[in-house]
């Protein structure tokens, strides 16, 4: 008889990225943003009874790990809330491959360039906000000055880089605006987003999940990992797909079926991320690890505090989730 499975015991490794791909290509399939929220439900009631021992007769090990999939796909792992859906990173192939095939097509037109780089914006400060490391809140006032703010930053970077850029370089340099717009964007929308954390602190804790302190330094660290991640995600779809195209346009069937152009390209971006999405985040562990060596280096009021608390059983070891 096989034994009962540990919902708390991740699925596969997670200190190690072959493990973390598994993980979030199970996590992030985006077949998951077509199920109806009852469904989620369900899973999540599913799993409190197995927890118990008290889930229905004859349910069987799948049904669990079905139960599980649709859990850690749609619940925030800080406050357990089911999140909204174009915020999951489930979502992150269907949302991102109309922004980033739209952003790569039209970016000839500045009105084009305004309104694809807005939307991009507003669907990544709702991402950011959604994956967030929810035991920070943030005002409604930080919220909204995030995305102005982001959102300014993608268009300035963008314009800017057209204007300067229409006369003096080839087309294909041309096709590289909108990811120099995106990545930009992204080191400002993603701390913005987040600046709670970095202003009040992060929630550490021990091995047993038990809460020990907060930390800015923490903060700093996993939003850095964040950044870098979510760059990484579109980096192949918004350099590879230009040279791409550049090349494909030149052929007579694409130059007599101009209208293919915008489709092909989402199409070719959600491929692309397809496997991007899972890859990016399986960079870093989402349940970051510090040492309190280097917090005592870095903060050492705070290490203080915890030390008047703790003492010599103060864990060497204290982790945090870094949010997606």
């Amino acid at each position: 008889m096989l034994g009962r499975i540990d919902l708390d015991a991740p699925r596969w490794n997670q200190g190690t990225f072959l493990g973390r791909l598994k993980y979030f290509f199970w996590v992030t399939d985006p077949r998951l943003t077509m199920l109806p929220t009852r469904q989620f439900h369900e899973a999540k009631t599913l799993l409190e009874q197995y927890r118990r021992g008290e889930e229905p007769p004859n349910t069987s090990p799948t049904s669990v790990r079905q139960a599980q999939q649709l859990y850690l796909s749609a619940f925030h792992p800080d406050s357990g809330d089911l999140q909204n859906v174009i915020g999951r990173m489930s979502f992150q192939v269907p949302g991102g491959m109309i922004l980033i095939g739209a952003m790569i097509t039209f970016y000839k037109s500045n009105t084009a360039v305004v309104f694809w780089q807005w939307a991009n914006q507003s669907f990544n400060a709702l991402v950011n906000y959604t994956n967030r490391n929810a035991a920070s809140d943030i005002s409604t006032k930080r919220m909204a000055v995030a995305y102005v703010s982001a959102t300014s930053c993608a268009l300035v970077t963008a314009l800017g880089l057209k204007h300067v850029l229409a006369k003096r370089a080839v087309p294909l340099v041309q096709r590289f605006v909108p990811y120099a717009a995106v990545a930009a964007a992204n080191m400002v929308n993603i701390p913005l987003m987040r600046q709670s954390e970095l202003a009040d602190g992060i929630q550490l804790y021990d091995e047993n999940n038990n809460k020990v302190m907060e930390s800015k330094y923490a903060a700093s660290k996993g939003i850095g990992q964040v950044v870098f991640s979510r760059i990484v995600m579109a980096t192949p779809s918004m350099t590879l797909l230009p040279i791409l195209m550049e090349s494909l346009e030149k052929t007579r069937f694409m130059r007599k079926n101009r209208f293919i152009n915008a489709p092909l390209q989402v199409l070719l971006s959600g491929l692309v991320l397809l496997f991007m999405t899972p890859t990016a985040c399986a960079l870093f562990p989402q349940r970051c690890s510090i040492q309190t060596d280097r917090l005592r280096a870095m903060e050492p009021q705070r290490i203080e505090k915890a030390m008047e608390k703790y003492g010599d059983r103060l864990p060497m070891t204290l982790y945090f989730n870094k949010g997606l």
